[in-house]
C-alpha cells in the first residue's frame, strides 16, 4: 500500500463499520423486558471480526460517539445522553471493548489455524459476548434498576441464545469477507515514508 494510503482507508473502515452499527440498530428490536433483543451485538461482533481490534474499537467507539451526541443511532431510534439512563447502558457501553476482544482474539486463533477459521471467528464473537457485553450488561442492569445480581442474571439470560446465533452469522460475513480480502485482519505493519 502506497504511502499515505494507509491512514484514509482506515478511516473509511472505521466510518463504515460506524455507519453499520447504526443502521442494525434502528432495525426494530424483540422487546422481552427493560431490553430489547437487537441487532447490536451481531454488528458490534462483525465489526471486531472483520477489522481486528483496533478498528474495530475505533468504530465502534465513533458509533457511541454519534449517538451521546444526539443522533438517534441506538436502538429504537434514541440518541443523546439520556441513554445513560436506561437499562441498556451497560450492553452499549461495553460495545467498543467486545469489539477489540473479538478482534483481538480473531487475530490470534485465526493465525495460529486457518483451516479451523470459521469455529475460531466463531469463538471470538462469542468470547467477547461472554466475557464482555453480558458481564457489562448486568452491572449495568443492577445499577439503573436497583436490582440484586439473580434478577439481572435472568434478565440478561434470554440473549444467550440469540448471541449464539448472531455470532454464528458474524462468523460467516466475516469468513466470506477474509477470503475475498485476506490481509483485512492481519496486522498492520508501518509504512516506510
Amino acid at each position: 500500500m502506497p504511502a499515505g494510503k494507509q491512514p484514509t482507508t482506515d478511516l473509511a473502515f472505521i466510518a463504515v463499520f460506524a455507519a453499520l452499527i447504526a443502521a442494525f440498530s434502528v432495525v426494530p428490536g424483540i422487546p422481552i423486558g427493560p431490553v430489547p433483543i437487537t441487532l447490536q451485538t451481531l454488528a458490534v461482533a462483525l465489526t471486531g471480526l472483520v477489522l481486528g481490534p483496533w478498528r474495530g474499537f475505533a468504530a465502534t467507539a465513533l458509533y457511541l460517539l454519534v449517538g451521546f451526541a444526539g443522533l438517534p443511532v441506538f436502538a429504537g431510534g434514541t440518541g443523546g445522553l439520556g441513554v445513560l439512563g436506561k437499562p441498556s447502558i451497560g450492553y452499549l457501553l461495553s460495545f467498543p471493548v467486545a469489539a477489540l476482544v473479538a478482534g483481538a482474539l480473531s487475530r490470534w486463533l485465526v493465525g495460529r489455524n486457518t483451516r479451523l477459521r470459521f469455529l475460531w471467528l466463531f469463538l471470538s464473537g462469542f468470547a467477547a459476548s461472554v466475557l464482555v457485553i453480558h458481564p457489562a450488561g448486568i452491572i449495568g442492569l443492577m445499577m439503573v434498576l436497583q436490582i440484586d445480581l439473580a434478577a439481572a442474571i435472568a434478565i440478561d439470560l434470554p440473549f444467550w441464545p440469540g448471541d449464539v446465533v448472531k455470532n454464528l452469522v458474524a462468523a460467516a460475513i466475516a469468513m466470506a469477507v477474509h477470503k475475498a480480502f485476506p490481509a483485512l485482519l492481519a496486522p498492520r505493519v508501518p509504512v516506510a515514508a
